[in-house]
């Protein structure tokens, strides 16, 4: 059974996502909606590209996503479909697609070419019929325009040399753990053969853990998360509220020769 997913700042208190699996069903009813999230805040579009990029893989290639995040966006901003890594996204060429992986696209094209309509709610007239029609095997080229580029915004990213990670926390998670840009891969080479230092608002740490509850309550702990990147958090604890930390915080890993 082919899947859609639904990624929107949309909340759950409105009439919103249920008019957008609406429409979906009412070009396939045969389809399975999947639900990432509705909790993004109105137009966080980095928030957005983090959920995003963190699951998309879990899914059958193939998948179609559907992202309702600042679905206005800009005057200039088109509604897109995007070909990626072998799974599709459906959106506005805000910028969120670009962030979600470094690797080159297979296809894109611009939606609401054939027979333009003006909309209010694209995610229900534009999005949901597409992402429908993507998921039930009609083909990109049959429901847009073939583009070349899309838009990209800048990421922040790890500094890295042979004495030095610097990174900046790029989430706080609903258990206000610090998710940060720092790899594992990056951690393990080079680390190997020193000792090292972790150093965030005015802590500093020598040991990182594998595993939450190797903390005791209360108790600050660094591991690296299922993501593969550095995690701060306060075992059954509020790591942001306690430690003053927030999105964008700088973190740093020290090394000793």
């Amino acid at each position: 059974m082919a899947i859609v997913t639904l990624l929107t700042d949309s909340g759950e208190s409105d009439h919103y996502v249920a008019a957008i699996k609406a429409k979906i069903l009412s070009v396939n009813p045969g389809l399975r909606i999947v639900d990432i999230s509705h909790q993004v805040k109105p137009s966080d579009v980095a928030h957005a590209a983090y959920i995003l990029r963190s699951v998309f893989r879990d899914f059958p290639k193939g998948t179609v996503h559907l992202v309702g995040v600042d679905s206005a966006g800009q005057r200039d901003d088109s509604s897109i479909v995007l070909q990626l890594e072998d799974h599709f996204f459906v959106g506005t060429d805000n910028g969120l697609f670009g962030l979600i992986s470094d690797r080159p696209h297979q296809f894109l094209a611009e939606l609401n070419t054939i027979q333009p309509i003006q909309s209010t709610f694209p995610e229900k007239d534009i999005f949901a019929p597409a992402a429908a029609k993507l998921a039930s095997g009609v083909g990109m080229a049959d429901i847009g325009r073939p583009m070349g580029t899309f838009k990209k915004m800048i990421d922040r990213q790890v500094k890295a040399t042979k004495k030095l990670i610097a990174g900046h926390v790029i989430r706080v998670d609903n258990f206000g753990n610090l998710i940060t840009n720092i790899p594992k891969e990056a951690f393990e080479i080079l680390s190997k053969g020193k000792t090292y230092t972790v150093q965030f608002g005015g802590e500093k740490f020598r040991r990182i853990l594998t595993h939450y509850n190797q903390a005791e309550e209360g108790e600050c702990f660094l591991l690296f998360n299922s993501l593969g990147l550095l995690e701060i958090g306060i075992y059954k604890g509020n790591a942001s509220e306690l430690l003053g930390l927030s999105y964008d915080s700088m973190v740093n890993i020290t090394f000793d020769e």
